[in-house]
């Protein structure tokens, strides 16, 4: 899913110290070249941080009991419900973090509860319930006997389920990491990170390490019954911390680390605790040592269970039980649902791509699009691709048909949303609370359901919110590149230095290497094939990336692309380096490419229009257009023209003064600029954003006087007196001829006419018909009203850039 014009590539140039370089030499016993050039564009730069953050060994984790009395009540209730030998059920998520979540406390809590007798477990099916605690959820647990209830990266804002636990006789004990209710829900204790300072070591914590710690508290307390160490949990933790996308930092990072060194083991037969994660990392061919191993091999793969079946229980058996037969028959299981996933995926990105392409992204700063036939399990994943291609925070649904709900019941829409260049995401959706059916999640992702016909208007409210506050933070960035390195670079000292920064994830991603200059030779593409050998629609190119320092080239892969988007001459790349440790070699992983064509193109104007904010390597390589003034400021302040441009102002310089709705309105202005040799001077003014009823009751007006007098107007002289554009226009008329006015059209222009002498109905209900009836045309002149906002404060430079496009293209078509 490619822009017409990717956003520009940046390389952080900024050179370490030596003394830098010699302090990561000590630690490490590497040359530290590369890792110093690293971590020190990365703001790593604490030297007395790095032997911690380098080595957990080093490292002094946080006490579970730093979550303070909360931690203590969870304990407190445990214990006393193992003396008093209550039944407990874990209530987890369907997603890897809620998985890993609730087999962490089922092996954990396991140790000191009977497992099935007195421990159970329950999981929502991802299809047909949503995240959080639900009453038939909590119905059957009630039945089977259940007296207190463990959640996991859920249940902090289920607040009406949780009364529900309460008038059942069932106490809560909630631990989750995501957003907080306003005032503390009625349970035993909420353990929840987000209750601690942002800067705490603790506040990053996903759901699994919450139920970690919970876990070693209870260790802490009772040290004499468990039968296993704690840490043989850890491999579970660092699968849902990587895939749920926290930061990796404090004791996240920490226990990552740790984490990975225990995953790694399970990848060898002969030392593999686990045979469900053995025959996971089998069949995606990982050796268990890095995150990308869990972010593109064990984390789908558990995701795509719920996605395609709805039911993840069977996860936490893959992940806990001993039984190797019955594990690998799980695995297979889940590796087919994640080839499923994959095609799956691939069909409803094309289309919602489809629908992205009539968008007109200068003024959509939220994408919100719904079908009934896309399957909600992907939407989350098709949500991530299409807000880092397009830079905006994307709400993808799918809506319920008429087979799919109980007479009398409406339609709901259910979805999920994720966010793009660090925008809060949670807040966003929040403010339309109103208007939602559920919804839960966190700053960059979350899930929400709503009724079907509340559709545009969230789309409407949620974007006019994001134009008020973050117009000037959506669009493409610019991708980040790490290091500049050759072909010949990529192998084991590069690849050396660059595994001390693993664990990589949010807020430490993995290195991209920039080359510049490379070739690609022996590429090809094939369709994926699932565990029963069938074909789906996943497309996976294989290639070997050369340049003058290796003209044999390394091996790459590039998934989701065909060979023939593969330039044929010398071009940029941003790859990973990836250790195969089953071909034993060294590859790459294509991130982005760019051919000579498209860089030397890079200043073209997009057909999809970037943000201003992202436009700065536009607007240093474009053609100076000092023929283009901009007097806005002057026009917004009723202002004069410069005087020393009075005299002459008809004879040299064209003056714009309609504030436009589109791009396409300055064209012609620039053209006959061009043609004429003039100046062109922006000077149009705009009206702050207004709710205002009065253009709609001026339209009212005015027809109330043509239908009494039978006179004329002309469509132009409509325009004129309402100050509005002719497709608002029409909205317009469409609104009075539902209120029975009969639109008639001639030489002279159109009048209105009842059709009897009076319109029916009295006076109040007349005013009433009238409001109902205006809203279509006062939602347009709103929109309208965003669109001259935006601009109203377009930079300068920005119209330069199209001003420069637009007269190119004259130059070229001969015109």
């Amino acid at each position: 899913m490619n822009l017409p014009l990717s956003p520009p590539w940046t390389l952080a140039t900024d050179v370490p110290p030596a003394d830098f370089q010699r302090s990561l030499q000590r630690l490490t016993g590497l040359p530290s070249q590369y890792l110093a050039q690293l971590l020190w564009n990365r703001g790593l730069r604490d030297r007395d941080q790095l032997p911690g953050w380098l080595d957990p060994k080093q490292y002094q984790p946080c006490s579970a009991l730093d979550f303070g009395p909360e931690m203590t009540e969870a304990i407190d209730r445990l214990v006393r419900a193992r003396s008093q030998q209550e039944k407990i059920a874990i209530w987890g998520d369907f997603d890897a973090d809620g998985v890993t979540a609730t087999a962490v406390l089922w092996d954990g809590l396991g140790q000191f509860f009977a497992k099935h007798d007195r421990l159970t477990y329950y999981i929502p099916n991802r299809l047909t319930e949503s995240h959080g605690l639900s009453p038939q959820g909590l119905d059957r647990l009630h039945r089977e006997g259940v007296q207190l209830i463990v959640t996991c990266d859920t249940g902090s804002t289920n607040l009406t389920e949780i009364n529900y636990c309460k008038a059942l006789g069932i106490d809560v004990i909630v631990t989750d990491h995501h957003t907080l209710p306003p005032e503390r829900p009625p349970v035993c204790a909420i353990v929840n990170p987000r209750y601690l300072a942002p800067e705490h070591p603790l506040a990053s914590l996903s759901g699994v390490a919450v139920a970690y710690k919970l876990v070693e508290a209870l260790y802490d307390r009772l040290s004499q019954v468990p039968e296993k160490p704690l840490e043989h949990l850890l491999d579970l933790v660092v699968i849902g911390l990587i895939a749920d996308l926290v930061d990796l930092k404090g004791d996240c990072r920490y226990l990552a680390q740790q984490g990975i060194a225990q995953l790694k083991q399970q990848a060898d037969r002969t030392t593999a605790t686990r045979p469900g994660l053995f025959h996971l990392l089998e069949f995606c061919k990982r050796a268990g040592d890095r995150a990308t191993d869990i972010s593109f091999g064990i984390g789908p793969r558990i995701n795509a269970v719920s996605r395609i079946q709805g039911d993840a229980h069977f996860c936490v058996e893959l992940l806990t039980s001993s039984d190797a037969a019955q594990c690998r028959q799980l695995a297979e299981q889940t590796e087919l649902a994640n080839t499923r996933r994959r095609a799956l995926q691939r069909e409803v990105a094309e289309q919602v791509l489809a629908r992205v392409r009539q968008l007109d992204l200068s003024t959509t700063q939220v994408i919100v699009l719904w079908d009934e036939q896309w399957p909600p399990g992907v939407l989350g994943l098709v949500a991530s691709q299409v807000a880092q291609e397009f830079g905006r925070p994307t709400i993808l649904l799918s809506t319920e048909s008429t087979a799919e709900r109980t007479a009398g019941d409406l339609p709901i829409a259910r979805g999920s949303a994720r966010s793009a260049n660090q925008i809060d995401l949670y807040e966003l959706v929040q403010d339309q609370a109103h208007l939602l059916h559920r919804f839960g999640g966190h700053p960059y992702a979350a899930g929400l359901s709503l009724v079907v016909e509340n559709l545009p208007l969230f789309a409407e409210a949620i974007n006019q919110r994001a134009l008020q506050s973050l117009a000037d933070r959506v669009g493409p960035r610019p991708l980040q590149a790490d290091l500049q390195v050759t072909v010949a670079e990529l192998g084991l000292d590069l690849y050396r230095e660059l595994r001390c920064i693993e664990p990589c994830g949010m807020g430490n991603p993995p290195p991209q290497l920039l080359l510049k200059d490379v070739w690609f030779t022996q590429a090809t593409h094939r369709n994926l094939t699932d565990r029963q050998n069938k074909k789906v629609t996943y497309i996976r190119t294989t290639f070997r990336l050369c340049d003058e320092t290796c003209p044999e080239g390394i091996s790459g892969s590039w998934w989701g692309h065909y060979k023939e988007e593969l330039p044929t001459g010398r071009c940029e790349v941003l790859v990973e380096l990836e250790n195969n440790v089953y071909q034993r070699c060294y590859e790459v992983r294509l991130i982005e490419v760019r051919s000579r064509a498209t860089i030397a193109e890079s200043t073209a104007w997009p057909n999809v229009l970037p943000n201003p904010s992202s436009l700065a390597a536009l607007e240093s390589d474009r053609a100076p257009c000092d023929w283009l003034l901009d007097w806005r400021s002057l026009a917004q302040s009723n202002q004069p023209v410069p005087p020393n441009q009075n005299a002459d102002i008809n004879a040299d310089i064209l003056v714009m003064t309609t504030c436009p709705t589109d791009w396409d309105a300055f064209k012609p202005w620039f053209r006959r600029a061009y043609q004429e040799q003039k100046k062109l001077a922006i000077a149009y003014s705009t009206s702050p954003l207004s709710s205002s009823t009065e253009p709609w009751l001026k339209l009212l007006g005015i027809a109330k006087y043509l239908s009494r007098t039978q006179a004329w107007v002309t469509p132009q002289r409509l325009l004129d007196h309402l100050q509005i554009t002719p497709s608002t226009l029409r909205i317009g008329l469409q609104a009075l001829q539902t209120l029975g006015l009969d639109i008639i059209s001639g030489d002279r222009g159109l009048t209105l006419a009842w059709p009897s002498e009076q319109p029916p109905g009295g006076t109040i209900a007349r005013d009433r018909d009238w409001q109902i009836a205006g809203q279509p045309f006062l939602q347009a002149l709103q929109e309208e009203s965003f669109r001259r906002q935006y601009f109203a404060t377009v930079p300068l430079s920005l119209l330069q850039t199209l001003a420069h496009r637009t007269i190119s293209l004259e130059l070229r078509s001969g015109v």
